[in-house]
């Protein structure tokens, strides 16, 4: 019966249609398995870049310490945390949290927590970064903390920036495509986005939350807009960042700029890339 029907022709769609999905299936396989060592490679890079400029910046004469947000700033503080446990060295370091995440890295460490009130004068801050451009820009604030990262930085005598090689670009915007981060009121986000599309073009966006229904809140309770700005247009970004830092309703921008003192960038070559400003 069954070599009847298929002298027929009946059952070959069913074969071909059955090795179709068998040739899908290996390629979503292949491809998984791809993008898996990318991602191993990226945290593998990310871990040499913290972990250099920890052991480059973090002496025994730093005694203030501020701690950015991030998946990169995991491995600063485990490297942090090995020097002060394992090797016995830092024992006085305090640090400085940015975020509602570096608070909790610092504890789950046992470090020393310190706050702004009581530890002003940062000897060197490190923290990730969402892009960096030649001149050293920033963008920052994907995760929602700009606006304590941005004051914890501005306390420091060094800001050093940790990321991985992905985020290492020419101009803002080749490889960030989220826009810029823009803490806002939650009373003022429709006429600051308004004003900043008329000043300079772009669109900016509320940045809604995925699993809550509703909008990101942050740490300070804002709200975040993310400024997509026109690509390959050239921007002054200090220009920029004043002009929108002085619309009513702004509590601040991610642009960081003329503040990182250095960037450690892990490459995918094993080696650590480093721009000076």
């Amino acid at each position: 019966m069954i070599s009847s029907l298929l002298r027929r022709g009946i059952r070959k769609p069913q074969i071909r249609i059955c090795l179709q999905q068998n040739l899908i299936s290996r390629a979503s396989l292949l491809f998984l398995q791809i993008r898996g060592m990318e991602d191993i490679a990226v945290d593998a890079s990310k871990k040499r870049a913290a972990r250099t400029a920890v052991d480059e910046w973090v002496t025994e004469d730093t005694k203030i310490l501020g701690i950015g947000s991030g998946s990169t700033i995991v491995y600063a503080v485990q490297r942090i945390a090995e020097r002060v446990w394992k090797e016995g060295e830092l024992t006085d370091l305090i640090c400085v949290p940015s975020s509602y995440q570096a608070h909790h890295l610092i504890l789950d460490y046992n470090l020393n927590l310190g706050d702004l009130d009581r530890n002003p004068n940062i000897d060197v801050a490190i923290d990730g970064a969402d892009e960096v451009d030649r001149h050293m820009v920033l963008i920052k604030g994907g995760g929602g903390c700009l606006l304590q990262e941005k004051v914890v930085a501005s306390c420091a005598k060094h800001f050093i920036v940790v990321a991985d090689y992905t985020k290492n670009s020419i101009r803002l915007g080749e490889q960030w495509c989220r826009g810029v981060p823009i803490e806002v009121a939650p009373m003022a986000y429709v006429p600051v986005k308004l004003q900043i599309e008329a000043l300079f073009g772009g669109e900016a966006s509320l940045r809604m939350a995925k699993v809550k229904a509703g909008p990101i809140v942050t740490d300070n309770g804002n709200f975040l807009l993310d400024w997509k700005f026109i690509a390959n247009r050239e921007y002054d970004w200090d220009e920029v960042n004043r002009a929108i830092t002085l619309i009513p309703g702004v509590l601040e921008t991610g642009l960081f700029v003329n503040m990182a003192h250095k960037c450690y960038f892990g490459m995918a070559d094993g080696n650590v890339k480093v721009q000076n400003k």
